[in-house]
């Protein structure tokens, strides 16, 4: 039992008692057999006429079940020795099931039953019955029983069992709350006239109570953390900005005002000696590699290396060769590292990493390996952080703790995070947007064509390569494997080099060497090719200003996000560009909408809001982020609109209460702290 109530996350008192029902059944009267109707989930109640086992394909234990009415007949596929003796004749039942049609007869499939005297009446209490999210080997009837069991502590108020009251009243009253208590005692024995849509939806006064609470807790939590990391002590990194304005000086472009205003804010915060936890959004396109680099420049400067994390090798190996563009002329030595640098290349990279000639260091999560040390870590950038798992972050941060002191943390996302995720996932980061792409870029035009008009599309391929631009064709995931994946995108190739004679067609995927992608990309820079086909490897840090077109197979498969990032690699010349989203008909009701948002704006933000509505907060953070969002009963998309009063309470609770906050965290999350160390 112990084992099964843990698979439900169920091992105290107060777990049973926010162990909401997931839905509720009227069961306050008992219907006539004579009277029942298939398709109906009613309450009967009758003697047991016969019972005997029937074999064919498959066992079956069967019932004949009468109240003088009519006759039912109840069917079990799985039972026991003991549950065919106690549906011995003559015993009398009450079972609720829904009623269907049978062989002969109309009949209930392994309904709920008990046990009652002859013409028993239905027990008082006058509630609808709750049904509660179960597991295997774990009936309705024993959750129904342990909840009852812990709402009877419940109202015993000298039980230590008891819930106690962590909101003052000035809560409660100024939100019209009413009493924990009072709450999850309705929420498990709601009366029959209750609202049932309400409850069924999540939006019941009573529901709201423990949501609102839930949700504080889970912002307590990221406050009590940004507290405990603002004791914390870095190094201050507070250099003059000498490096950042001599490669300001040799761009061939001047800085948006937004990223001006984001570095500002990154160099104040790096000047303190308290690490800086900052989280920059940008728009696809908007420049935060450049803000980035100006971040690296100043811990460079103050004495100190700065290592850069990204997901993929690809994004890796692309922002190696972007820094390295930048720090050569300035004299910085950029190490790069990944899981696949081997040998001699290997040993020299961890050498100038430990003996501090790599003022910079380029890689993926292999920083993070015991072998890497650092000689003096002062700044780590976290790029595209919602692809790495918690505890990745944290051992590279972890890596980066010398004599006491944390190094500064950027981290940056080009998938834009909606203001609700915001305030309920990332409350302990402080947050810079930059909010403006470059002068000149223009907006892309989406088109959404079926896979049938793929002569159309070809024709479009071929002919914005004859004008002397270049195109991609992005294979999207077909199979659960990445093998079949790069077979897919070879055999693409192929018949795209059979169909557009006269074009150069190359190809890159996850599995091609390090030095065979870099070769590939740079010569797709360079002009050399025209048309490149690649999976989604190419989502991110791509950066070909003379690539105009698009072509995006299967674009009903990717969610929104990662579709808008496909569609940010073309856009960055002075050519209008195009994206096409090919579908396979039939296109699903989801998927219409998904690629109807695409094809309505180019804007990030928006994109990401509609991303939330879609697919929900798992998908949009990343299933590695899971561990941030686990809800018992709150809804972060359904309750968004609670988030601000539950902000500006979490704010208020920490001035004048502070002492409530751990013990509301210690309620709702208990164990499930560990992520928030990050």
């Amino acid at each position: 039992m112990v084992e099964r109530l843990a698979r439900l996350d169920i091992r105290r008192v107060e777990d049973l008692l926010f162990h909401l029902p997931a839905q509720y059944q009227d069961r306050s009267r008992i219907v006539p057999i004579g009277a029942l109707r298939p398709g109906e989930a009613v309450t009967i109640q009758g003697e047991i006429l016969l019972t005997e086992i029937k074999y064919g394909r498959r066992r079956m234990l069967l019932s004949r079940l009468s109240d003088g009415t009519g006759a039912i007949t109840l069917r079990f596929f799985n039972f026991s020795r003991m549950q065919q003796q106690n549906l011995a004749a003559g015993a009398w039942l009450r079972c609720f099931g829904e009623v269907r049609k049978g062989p002969a007869t109309l009949e209930m499939v392994h309904p709920e039953y008990q046990h009652v005297d002859s013409g028993a009446p239905l027990p008082g209490g006058g509630h609808l019955t709750p049904i509660y999210p179960a597991t295997e080997g774990l009936r309705q009837l024993t959750l129904r029983g342990l909840v009852s069991q812990a709402l009877d502590l419940l109202q015993d108020t000298a039980s230590p069992s008891g819930l106690a009251e962590l909101l003052p009243e000035d809560v409660l009253r100024r939100y019209a709350m009413p009493p924990l208590a009072e709450a999850v005692a309705y929420l498990h024995r709601p009366p029959l006239d209750a609202d049932v849509r309400a409850l069924r939806e999540g939006r019941h006064p009573m529901q709201k109570r423990l949501v609102f609470e839930e949700l504080l807790a889970h912002q307590l939590s990221l406050r009590l953390l940004r507290r405990r990391k603002q004791r914390q002590t870095a190094p201050p990194l507070d250099a003059p900005g000498r490096l950042r304005e001599a490669l300001l000086a040799q761009l061939p472009f001047a800085l948006t005002g937004a990223q001006q205003r984001v570095i500002a804010e990154l160099c104040a915060d790096m000047a303190r000696d308290t690490p800086m936890q900052r989280l920059v959004q940008g728009d696809v396109g908007s420049g935060k590699t450049l803000v980035a680099a100006a971040a690296v420049l100043q811990a460079v400067e103050s004495g100190f290396q700065a290592a850069i994390m990204a997901p993929t090798e690809l994004l890796a190996e692309q922002h190696h060769v972007n820094f390295r563009a930048w720090f050569d002329p300035l004299g910085i030595e950029v190490a790069w590292l990944a899981g696949k640098a081997k040998g001699r290349a290997r040993r020299t990279a961890l050498e100038a990493i430990g003996d501090g000639r790599a003022r910079v260091v380029v890689g993926t999560h292999a920083l993070f390996q015991d072998e890497v040390e650092f000689a003096a870590p002062g700044l780590v950038v976290v790029d595209e952080q919602h692809r790495f798992g918690v505890h990745q972050r944290l051992a590279l941060r972890e890596k980066g703790r010398q004599e006491g002191r944390f190094p500064h943390q950027l981290i940056m996302t080009a998938t834009p995070i909606p203001r609700t995720l915001m305030m309920s996932a990332y409350a302990d980061l402080d947050s810079s947007v930059i909010d403006e792409l470059p002068p000149g870029r223009r907006p892309v035009t989406t088109v959404v064509v079926s896979e049938r008009r793929r002569d159309d599309v070809l024709q479009r391929v071929r002919h914005a390569c004859g004008e002397g631009r270049q195109a991609y064709w992005v294979c999207t995931l077909i199979e659960e494997s990445d093998t079949l994946q790069c077979q897919a995108a070879e055999e693409t190739a192929r018949l795209l080099a059979e169909a557009l004679p006269g074009l150069s067609v190359a190809l890159v995927h996850g599995r091609l060497r390090a030095e065979e992608k870099a070769r590939v990309m740079t010569a797709f820079k360079a002009g050399e090719i025209d048309l490149l086909v690649a999976t989604t490897v190419i989502e991110v840090g791509v950066d070909v200003p003379n690539a105009s077109l698009m072509i995006i197979e299967n674009a009903e498969r990717l969610g929104l996000a990662q579709l808008h990032q496909l569609r940010g690699r073309v856009g960055r010349g002075s050519a209008r560009s195009t994206c096409v989203l090919m579908y396979r008909p039939p296109l699903s009701q989801r998927g219409r909408e998904r690629l109807a948002a695409l094809r309505e704006t180019n804007d990030g933000f928006e994109i990401a809001r509609r991303d939330l509505e879609l697919r929900g907060p798992g998908e949009v953070l990343g299933t590695r982020q899971a561990g941030a969002l686990q809800f018992r009963v709150a809804d972060v998309l359904r309750d968004q609109a609670l988030l601000p009063h539950v902000a500006e309470t979490a704010r208020w609770l920490m001035a004048h209460h502070p002492g409530l906050a751990k013990p509301l965290v210690r309620r709702w999350l208990g164990q499930r702290t560990r992520y928030t160390a990050v």
